[in-house]
C-alpha cells in the first residue's frame, strides 16, 4: 500500500515536472496559429490570463499549447513591436540629422564664400585708399573709392532693352529670377544674419535669417519637411492656405515653357495690419522648374517698369508693392522628405505710409514672422483651422468695398469707424443662409473699429492680460446681444448702459500649433447677477478664442487675441463673426527686464508723487512703440442699424478707454511704482468691510488686527489696506465654490490682480490640494468657534506662479447684525517661489 502511493507520488511529482519542461522550452507555433495569434494582438496586444485560456478553449488549432506559452508570445510580440517602432523613429531622427547637417554644411560654405568676398573688398578699399592719398589730398577721394566699387560690384553694362510681353521674353525673365533667387537661396548675393533663438534641430523648425543692409526687406528659412517634393510644392504654391494677410490670389495666365516648367502671372492681395495704413497688392510672375539634382524650384518676382512685361490690374484701394525675386526650392532627401529652401523679398514702399508705422514695412523679422516661418509651420501640418478665425478678422479691420463693406458717417468725432456690410455673400454658408427667422427684413453686418498708438507696452503682455482679465474691457451686456444674435432671438440693445453686470470666464484649451505659439480656446462666460430681477436675463455664453503672441521671446513682434461667439447649433463650416485685438511692434526694445506681472491697475493709476520719478530709468530701459487695432463685429437688422451703430461705437470707445488704462500700468515705465501706495478702494461699502473684517478678528481670536490711534475717518481701511500680509475675504456660500470678494495691497500683490479681476478667481484654483483639503476640514470649526489656524502650504497667483506661505489665519466676519457676511483669510509670511 506505501508503495503503491509513493509510485503514485512519484508519478504525480515526475508529471508535474514534465509540465514545468515543456511550459519553459521553445515552442514552435505553425503559420495557422501565428495567424490566430496576430488576429488576438491586433484586437488586444495584452490579453488578460482569463482571455488567454479562452483563446486556447475556443481556438483548436491552439489547444495543444500551453497558456502560458502563450502569455510569453504576446510578450515577444510586444517586445518586437516596441523594437520596431524604436528602430523607425531613430532612422527618422537620423534621416533628419542627416539632412540638417547637410544644410548646415552648405551654410558654412556660404558664410565661407561671404567672408572670402568681404575680405577680397576690404583689400580692394586698402589699395584704392593707399593709391588715392599718395596722389591727391583733396576730398574727392571718397568719390573714387564708391566709383571703385560700384565699377567692382557693377562690371556688367546695362542689358539692353527687350520685348517681355512675348512669351520667350517672359521665359528670359522667369530665367533671371531663377538665377538671383538661387543665388539668395544658397548663395551670397544676401548679406543674410540669422534670427535669435533659431537652433537647428531634429524637431525644429529649421534655420531662418533676416536681411541686412539690402533694398527692401528680406527673409530666409531652411527646414526638412516630411514629403516629397512635388506635394510640398503644390502646398507651397496654395498661398491662400497658409499666409493669413493674403486676401486673394489670382492666376491670370499660364503660359508652359520649352523646359517642361510653367510660367504664371498672377495678381495678389494683401491685408493691412491696421487701419491706419492701406493695404498693398502685387502683379507677379511666377516660374515653376525642375533642376538637374531634382529638385524643384517656385521663383516669383513683380513685372515692373524695368524688368518688362505685361502691365497688371489696378485698385484704387491697394498701394502696388513689390517683390523681389523670391521663391522656393525644394530638394528631395535620402529616405523620404524634403529640405525646403524659402526666400521672401519685398519692397512694402514703406515711404506712402504715415512715418510712425514705418517699422512695419522695414521689418525683415516681421516678414520672417508673417510669410517665412508660416509656410514652414504650415507645412509641417499646424492645424489649419485656426486660419478661418483670423482670416474674417481681417477682412473686418481692412473692409474693402468689393466685399460689400461701406462707411457709415460719424458721430462728430473720427475716433471710431463704423462700416457695414449688407452683402448676401457675408452670410454664404453661415447659419443665416438657412434660417427661415429672416424673411421679411435685412440682416447685416456692422463693424466697429480703432487704431491707437503704445508707448513701452510689450505686446505680448497687452494680449496676455486682456486674455486673462476679460473683466477689466468687456461688458455682458455687449456679449448678451451677440449671443443673442446668433441665437435669433430677441434681445435688448444696451444702447445707454454704462456697463453690464459682472461676470467671470472659464478658458477650456482645444488647441495648440506645434511650437505654442498660438492656442485654441472656448471661453464660457458666467454671470453674477447682482438681483433677482437679473436672472432671466442671464445665461452662460461661449467664444471660440484665438490667442497668439504671448510669448515675448518668440519670434516676431505681432500679438492679437480673436474671438467669436458661438452656439452649440453651429456647423462645422459655419462663417464666424470674429472681433478682437490685434498689437504689432513698431521697434525693438532694448536689453531691460521682462515684465512678468499683473498689476493692480488702481493702484499704478493714481500712485503718489513721490514715485513719479522712478521711471526714468525704467522709459530710458525700454524703446517700444507699438500700433493697437481693435475690431468688433455685430449683426444688425435693418430698422435697427442706427441704433446698433450708436451702441458700437459707445461700446469700442469704452474698451479703448479700458485698453489705455491697461496700457499705462502695465508700461515698463510704470514698474517701479509697483511697490509704493496704493489708492485705496474709498467706498462707502470698503469702509464698512474694513470695519467688519476687524472687528471680527478681535472678537474670535482676543487679539486686535490693526493698532489703531484712532477710529477716525478712514484709518481703519488705510492700515488694513497697507497690511504686511495678504488678507483676503471670499463669499460663504454652500453650493458654489468661494470667490474673492477683497484683498488688500499684500493680496494684490501676492495673486497679481486687480481689485476688479480678483471677482473672477476662485478660492479653489489657488489653494493646491493639499490647502483645499486643510480648509474643508477646519471649515466646520471656523462656523462653531469662529475662526482657525491653518498650516502653512503652497498656492498660485493668477499668472500661474508658485507662491509659498507660513501660516493662514482664518476667521469667519459678521456684519453689524451679528450675521454672517464673509471668510476673512490672511497668508502670513508669503513669497514667490
Amino acid at each position: 500500500m506505501e508503495m503503491a502511493l509513493a509510485i503514485n507520488g512519484g508519478g504525480r511529482e515526475g508529471n508535474k515536472q514534465q509540465n514545468q519542461m515543456d511550459a519553459g522550452k521553445y515552442v514552435r507555433y505553425t503559420p495557422e496559429q501565428v495567424e490566430a495569434l496576430e488576429r488576438v494582438y491586433m484586437e488586444c496586444p495584452k490579453p488578460s490570463s482569463l482571455r488567454r485560456q479562452q483563446l486556447v478553449r475556443e481556438c483548436p488549432i491552439l489547444s495543444n499549447i500551453d497558456p502560458k506559452q502563450i502569455k510569453v508570445w504576446f510578450q515577444n510580440r510586444r517586445c518586437r513591436e516596441k523594437q520596431r517602432k524604436e528602430a523607425s523613429r531613430l532612422q527618422t531622427v537620423n534621416r533628419k540629422l542627416s539632412a540638417m547637417n547637410k544644410l548646415l554644411m552648405e551654410e558654412n560654405d556660404r558664410l565661407q564664400k561671404q567672408v572670402s568676398q568681404l575680405v577680397y573688398e576690404n583689400g580692394y578699399m586698402k589699395h584704392h585708399l593707399h593709391t588715392v592719398s599718395a596722389t591727391t589730398t583733396d576730398a574727392s577721394c571718397e568719390s573714387v573709392v564708391v566709383s571703385g566699387q560700384q565699377q567692382q560690384k557693377n562690371p556688367m553694362p546695362q542689358q539692353s532693352r527687350r520685348d517681355a510681353n512675348s512669351p520667350a521674353g517672359l521665359l528670359a525673365i522667369a530665367e533671371e529670377t531663377l538665377a538671383e533667387f538661387l543665388s539668395k537661396a544658397t548663395g551670397t548675393s544676401v548679406d543674410w544674419v540669422q534670427m535669435i533663438g533659431m537652433k537647428p534641430g531634429p524637431d525644429s523648425i529649421g534655420i531662418v535669417a533676416v536681411s541686412r543692409n539690402t533694398k527692401g526687406v528680406a527673409a530666409r528659412a531652411c527646414g526638412l519637411v516630411s514629403l516629397e517634393p512635388t506635394k510640398a510644392a503644390e502646398i507651397l504654391k496654395d498661398r491662400l492656405s497658409w499666409y493669413r494677410d493674403c486676401r486673394c490670389l489670382d492666376v491670370l495666365s499660364v503660359i508652359p515653357t520649352t523646359n517642361g516648367g510653367t510660367i504664371e502671372l498672377i495678381y495678389m492681395q494683401t491685408y493691412a495690419p491696421t487701419t491706419l495704413a492701406t493695404a498693398r497688392d502685387f502683379w507677379t510672375l511666377r516660374y515653376t522648374s525642375s533642376l538637374e539634382d531634382g529638385s524643384l524650384v517656385i521663383c516669383e518676382r513683380s513685372l515692373t517698369s524695368s524688368t518688362g512685361g505685361p502691365a497688371g490690374p489696378l485698385s484704387s484701394a491697394f498701394v502696388r508693392a513689390e517683390m523681389l525675386p523670391s521663391g522656393f526650392l525644394i530638394r528631395p532627401c535620402d529616405g523620404g522628405g524634403s529640405m525646403i529652401h524659402i526666400v521672401d523679398h519685398v519692397d512694402l514702399d514703406a515711404w506712402s505710409v504715415p512715418e510712425v508705422l514705418r517699422p512695419l514695412y522695414e521689418s525683415s523679422k516681421i516678414v520672417a514672422q508673417k510669410i517665412t516661418s508660416a509656410a514652414l509651420r504650415h507645412i509641417r501640418q499646424i492645424a489649419q483651422e485656426l486660419s478661418g478665425e483670423v482670416q474674417g478678422f481681417n477682412d473686418a479691420v481692412n473692409g474693402f468695398p468689393d466685399d460689400g463693406w461701406s462707411v457709415l458717417g460719424n458721430d462728430g468725432m473720427d475716433d471710431v469707424t463704423i462700416t457695414i456690410n449688407t452683402s448676401p455673400n457675408k452670410f454664404m454658408g453661415s447659419q443665416y443662409q438657412a434660417s427661415a427667422c429672416y424673411p421679411t427684413y435685412g440682416v447685416g453686418v456692422l463693424c466697429a473699429k480703432a487704431s491707437m498708438l503704445l508707448q513701452n507696452v510689450p505686446p505680448a503682455l497687452l494680449v496676455r492680460f486682456l486674455r486673462e482679465h476679460r473683466s477689466e474691457w468687456a461688458d455682458y451686456a455687449v456679449d448678451a446681444y451677440s449671443a443673442a444674435s446668433l441665437r435669433n432671438s430677441a434681445f435688448a440693445i444696451p444702447c445707454a448702459r454704462a456697463s453690464g453686470l459682472p461676470s467671470g470666464q472659464v478658458i477650456l484649451p482645444l488647441a495648440n500649433t506645434i511650437e505654442n505659439e498660438e492656442c485654441l480656446e472656448v471661453v464660457r462666460i458666467e454671470p453674477h447677477p447682482l438681483a433677482a430681477e437679473d436672472i432671466p436675463y442671464t445665461h452662460d455664453m461661449y467664444l471660440l478664442q484665438l490667442c497668439s503672441g504671448v510669448d515675448e521671446n518668440a519670434v516676431g513682434a505681432c500679438a492679437q487675441l480673436v474671438f467669436a461667439p458661438i452656439d452649440e447649433s453651429f456647423a462645422d463650416d459655419v462663417h464666424l463673426l470674429p472681433s478682437g485685438f490685434r498689437v504689432i511692434s513698431l521697434d525693438s526694445k532694448v536689453d531691460g527686464p521682462a515684465p512678468t506681472r499683473t498689476l493692480d491697475l488702481a493702484s499704478t493709476l493714481e500712485v503718489g508723487n513721490n514715485n513719479v520719478h522712478r521711471g526714468g530709468a525704467d522709459a530710458r530701459a525700454y524703446n517700444l512703440r507699438s500700433v493697437l487695432t481693435i475690431a468688433f463685429q455685430f449683426t444688425f437688422e435693418s430698422h435697427f442699424q442706427d441704433s446698433v451703430a450708436a451702441m458700437a461705437r459707445q461700446y469700442v470707445r469704452s474698451v479703448v478707454g479700458s485698453v489705455q488704462r491697461v496700457a499705462m500700468a502695465i508700461a515698463p515705465n510704470r514698474l517701479s511704482s509697483f511697490d509704493g501706495p496704493k489708492s485705496l478702494p474709498g467706498s462707502p461699502e470698503a469702509l464698512t468691510l474694513a470695519r467688519w473684517i476687524c472687528r471680527s478678528y478681535r472678537v474670535h481670536t482676543g487679539a486686535e488686527l490693526l493698532r489703531l490711534d484712532s477710529l477716525v475717518g478712514d484709518a481703519v481701511l488705510k492700515q488694513l489696506w497697507q497690511h504686511p500680509d495678504a488678507i483676503f475675504c471670499c463669499s460663504l456660500k454652500s453650493n458654489v465654490s468661494p470667490v474673492f470678494t477683497f484683498g488688500n495691497q499684500a493680496g494684490l500683490d501676492m495673486l497679481e490682480t486687480t481689485l476688479v479681476a480678483l471677482q473672477d478667481i476662485m478660492l479653489d484654483k489657488v489653494l493646491d490640494e493639499a490647502g483645499r483639503k486643510m480648509l474643508c476640514s477646519e471649515f466646520g470649526k471656523i462656523m462653531l468657534q469662529g475662526y482657525a489656524y491653518l498650516p502653512g502650504g503652497m498656492c498660485v497667483s493668477s499668472m500661474g506662479r508658485p507662491i509659498s506661505y507660513e501660516q493662514v489665519i482664518a476667521w469667519r466676519v459678521i456684519n453689524d447684525d451679528e450675521a454672517n457676511h464673509c471668510l476673512a483669510m490672511m497668508f502670513l509670511s508669503w513669497s514667490f517661489v
